[in-house]
């Protein structure tokens, strides 16, 4: 299975028959306060950047659906200080990527450019939302699963290699305040690509 397969399987086609409940945009809110305990519990800050992964339509309603992103992101720039950007990763999968010192505007913006998507019947096109964070022993991310309805931790390392003792902390410090992705073959990593740093990259 390659690297596009493995990311349908665990973020589109099969986490969608798998799904647990319905995925709610409402969930991105609970970002809001992990972030606190992140930072209390596990020395972790945020990193200021997050993402939104979608796949793409070749139709002309969901070009405007994008454009409509694009428009609302830009209007609520001057309120939450939100900057962003749409970008395409070497699988073909495109990000909304968004950057905000704010980790409470950068959940807003994330939710306002989700809610988007759905309004215009085009939620089943989200994957995931990707938070970034940065920690004592390197980066990690939380990243939301819309077809699964939940997040799981991912903490890569040089040499694609993951922090599995990192992630299960973080599972263990967010469980009960964030709905955590109970199957393990659900957290799929979002490797950057050779020369990116983040996910999106």
């Amino acid at each position: 299975m390659g690297l596009l397969d493995g990311l349908r399987a665990a973020l589109g086609l099969r986490a969608e028959s798998d799904a647990r409940r319905d995925a709610d945009p409402e969930d991105l809110f609970g970002m809001s306060t992990a972030y606190l305990t992140m930072e209390a519990d596990l020395g972790y800050e945020p990193a200021g950047v997050g993402a939104l992964c979608f796949s793409g339509v070749d139709s002309q309603t969901f070009r405007e659906a994008v454009d409509d992103v694009i428009a609302i992101l830009e209007a609520g720039r001057e309120d939450t200080g939100t900057n962003f950007r749409v970008t395409e990763d070497d699988h073909g999968y495109r990000w909304v990527v968004l950057e905000d010192a704010d980790p409470e505007d950068l959940v807003t913006s994330m939710h306002f450019a989700a809610d988007t998507f759905i309004e215009h019947g085009y939620g089943s096109r989200l994957l995931a939302a990707v938070f970034g964070y940065t920690g004592p022993d390197g980066p990690a991310y939380w990243i939301y699963s819309f077809r699964r309805g939940a997040y799981y931790p991912f903490a890569p390392r040089n040499g694609r290699e993951r922090d599995s003792s990192a992630e299960f902390k973080l599972e263990a410090a967010l469980d009960g305040e964030l709905e955590i992705e109970r199957e393990k073959e659900y957290w799929y990593p979002l490797w950057p690509s050779s020369r990116g740093t983040h996910p999106w990259e």
